[in-house]
């Protein structure tokens, strides 16, 4: 695995940790950060569970020296954060929507486009 991806793993599990664990434990409060409105707890804490493992399994991937791990675990989150990023976008163009709310959908897009490349870079 070269360090490009494992550094990728690395900033990957930090963010997704930094956003899953509050999502799963306080959804309102930490959406009300974001003045994001409504707030679903029960979608809310599945995005953060959902995000909380895909931490721990970039996490394990950093720390394997499983190529077969690492790859499938690429195709993972690449898959995640292009779908995240293109339903966020969806949702967001043609109205108006928190700073926050814009960072979160370039943090998706920026983690898709860093897979991607190490999907194809093998």
């Amino acid at each position: 695995m070269s360090n490009f991806l494992k550094y990728t793993f690395l900033a990957f599990t930090l963010v997704a940790a930094l956003f899953g664990l509050p999502l799963l434990i306080a959804p309102g409060r930490f959406l009300g950060f974001f003045d994001w409105a409504p707030i679903d707890p029960l979608i809310s804490r599945m995005l953060g569970s959902a995000l909380l493992a895909l931490a721990w399994g970039a996490f394990s991937a950093a720390r394997s020296k499983n190529t077969e791990l690492a790859r499938g675990l690429v195709q993972v989150n690449a898959a995640f954060c292009v779908l995240a990023a293109f339903g966020m976008l969806r949702n967001m163009l043609g109205a108006w929507w928190p700073f926050m709310t814009w960072f979160v959908l370039a943090l998706y897009a920026v983690f898709a486009l860093l897979f991607i490349y190490n999907w194809i870079r093998k």
